[in-house]
């Protein structure tokens, strides 16, 4: 585990610096050894546009949990061609996901909040595991008005489950500044934010938020829970 008065150290010099600068340095610090997840939601495609615009030794990954949105598909390829860049993309083993199905059927992540938690665990949290493997900075596109459990996060902390410093560039942003850099920066995002959608993930299990709602109100709709899919428990 890293030293907690190095962690002091680089926390104090990234909340002096804004989230390009704040990438180029965490970049030079640890070379090579930084890695981006993006689930091409807006916040990530902000990422993106940093990293990319900087041309920063940050690899960039995806999970493909296999039940995504065709328009979350099609915004990758997109993202791809704009930026003249390849995103990494993890899939859950096959293995895994047969028995998932077979035990609770194909959507039987709607009859209980361990269903849901095991479906995600195949499905995302096995593969983000690969991907961060040998790495020691996993970059995200949290921000701390998402959610309550967001909000008690930091701009750098450990992550214990994944051994690993987690640095979250955006965490103070609120949505109109992100939105207003979208828009000036001509930064491809997924048509579905159009439709209400603002927090994305698999297919079955996000819809539009009603006016009003939390930003994570239509992830797990059918549940009372966190809105978490363990990627970023503490």
């Amino acid at each position: 585990m890293i030293q907690s008065q190095h962690l002091s150290d680089l926390e104090a010099k990234l909340n002096d610096l804004n989230a390009d600068a704040g990438l180029a340095l965490i970049a030079d610090l640890f070379p090579r050894k930084v890695v981006f997840s993006t689930s091409l939601g807006q916040e990530d495609q902000v990422i993106t546009q940093l990293i990319a615009s900087q041309n920063l030794s940050i690899q960039i990954f995806s999970l493909d949990t296999g039940r995504l949105f065709p328009e979350t598909l099609e915004l990758l390829s997109r993202t791809e061609s704009k930026y003249k860049t390849r995103i990494r993309v993890y899939y859950p083993e096959t293995a895994s996901v047969e028995k998932l199905v077979t035990d609770i059927g194909i959507n039987g992540f709607y009859d209980s909040v361990d269903n849901r938690k095991s479906c995600c665990f195949v499905r995302k949290v096995e593969p983000l595991k690969r991907a961060l493997a040998g790495n020691e900075v996993w970059v995200t596109g949290l921000r701390a008005e998402q959610s309550a459990n967001r909000s008690e996060m930091k701009r750098i902390e450990w992550d214990e489950a994944n051994q690993i410093i987690k640095y979250n560039p955006l965490l103070d942003w609120t949505f109109d500044q992100m939105i207003a850099y979208i828009g000036d920066h001509r930064i491809p995002y997924n048509p579905l934010h159009d439709q209400g959608f603002i927090s994305i993930g698999c297919a079955p299990c996000t819809r539009a938020i009603l006016p009003g709602e939390d930003a994570r109100a239509g992830r797990w709709w059918w549940e009372d829970s966190k809105k978490e899919c363990g990627l970023h428990s503490k």
